[in-house]
Order: structure tokens, then sequence, then C-alpha cells
């Protein structure tokens, strides 16, 4: 975007700061900077569900996108993930933050999958009290060219200040202990959620076996994390299956999903 039209762009996102049109006319700004079709902005902090700040979906997308989401597959999320291990701010790529075999993965095709997505990127900004807003950008037709990629990334110093001046209380709308405030809290946080899984059932070797699974790592993915081997990791996979009388990856997901809902 060149110079005389950036700047009566960000004139307008500068003139509605600190208003609820903030979202909306920085959107239409990243917009005329490179054409998308969806905008979410989610807050994070720590463990606690995702806030929805700000969306665009059509009603019939938002289920999707937001409602279910935040409903618990939010837990095998690369963003979210990406959120709690706090990375640098700046625009990255899903596919470049998700394990190794994020699209082969059960969370990829039970849910991911449904969005139509054929790409998704996002900015991170880092906010007080080790919050974070990721900002993503959503394309249903084609992915970001890395020309498109870089436009976008060259904005982000100004994004950036925008975010942190519009939602420097964000982690207020957390409640104490991470919770969002006047939102029912998750049954249990991320580490109980993806580390107890199958608690009672599994060892707790097989425990973490089934989470970076659930996740989208693959066997050597997870053995090098782990620090063993693939094939101990394929053992301990078949052991989860026969002890939780499963045969699939997708009935794995099926019940981490029936865990979330039904409490500990």
């Amino acid at each position: 975007m060149k110079p005389s039209a950036w700047a009566p762009l960000a004139g307008a996102v500068v003139g509605v700061l600190e208003t609820s049109d903030l979202p909306s006319v920085l959107t239409a700004f990243l917009r005329q900077t490179v054409p998308y079709s969806y905008t979410v902005i989610f807050g994070y902090r720590g463990t606690a569900r995702p806030i929805d700040l700000h969306d665009d979906f059509p009603m019939a997308k938002r289920k999707i996108f937001v409602t279910d989401y935040q409903a618990g597959p939010y837990l095998l999320d690369p963003f979210y993930l990406a959120s709690l291990r706090g990375v640098e701010p700046g625009l990255y790529r899903l596919r470049d933050l998700a394990p190794d075999r994020f699209y082969q993965g059960e969370y990829y095709r039970s849910y991911y999958a449904q969005t139509g997505l054929a790409e998704e990127i996002a900015y991170f900004v880092d906010l007080p009290e080790q919050s974070t807003l990721v900002l993503s950008l959503m394309r249903t037709e084609r992915p970001f060219s890395q020309r498109e990629f870089k436009a976008l990334e060259a904005v982000f110093p100004f994004v950036a200040s925008v975010v942190r001046r519009q939602w420097k209380t964000l982690c207020h709308q957390f409640g104490k202990g991470g919770e969002v405030s006047g939102m029912p809290r998750p049954q249990r946080d991320i580490v109980d959620d993806l580390g107890s899984f199958g608690a009672g059932v599994l060892t707790a070797r097989e425990r973490e076996v089934a989470a970076f699974t659930l996740k989208g790592h693959s066997a050597e993915s997870t053995g090098q994390i782990l620090g063993i081997s693939p094939g101990t990791v394929r053992i301990h996979r078949r052991n989860i299956y026969a002890k939780l009388r499963i045969n699939s990856q997708g009935e794995l997901f099926s019940r981490f999903l029936r865990t979330l809902s039904d409490g500990p």
C-alpha cells in the first residue's frame, strides 16, 4: 500500500482509538492492505478460556469459529498453544506454529477442516499481566502469498501500537486465577485437560503421549520432546487405545472432548 493511501486509513484508525468502532476500522485498514475473508480477535491469558474481542463472521460460520472453538477445541489450537509458550510478538502463519502432523491429526480433520479455510495467519501482540491478543486473518479462496504476508508484516508495528492502546486493560477481563469474568470456567485448565486425560486408566507417560498425539505430533516429534524412541511412543499409543477401548485417533479426540463436557 502506497503512503498516500496508507496515511488516511491509519488516521481513521487513530481517530477511533479507545472506542467500540476501533476493531471494525482496524480490520478495514488491514483489508485495504491485503484482502481476506474473515477476522477474529481473541484475547488469551494463561490457561483461561479465550475471549472473543471481535469477529466479522456471518452467523452461520460463527458457531464453528467461536462458539464451538471456545467449548474445548481451542485447547489444541496451535495459536492458543503458542500464546502459552509466549512467542515473540509478530505475524505468524498457522502452519509455521503447528506440530509436524497437524494437518493429518484428528483436531484438524474433525474440527478445523470444517472452517473451510485455505489459510489462517495472525498477529501476536503482548499485553500487560501476561495476556496476549491474537488477531487472526483468514482466507477461504487461497493462501496468502509471500508478498501479501510481507505487506501485512510491514504494518505490524502500527497494528501492535493500536492494539496495546485499545486493549491495554485486557487482563482485567480475566478473573482471579485466569478465568474469564462472567463466563463459565472450563472444567480444568490446559495442564489438567491434557496432562490428566485418562487419569486412573493411563500411566503418567501414556497421558503425556496422548496429549502430544491430540495436539498433532508424530511419533518422531513426541519421542524427541519426551526423550524416548518413536518405537516406544507407538507402543504407548497401542496401550492407550487398548486401555481406553478405542481403535483410532478419531475416537481418542472424541473421548477427549467428551471428558471436557462431562467434567472430572
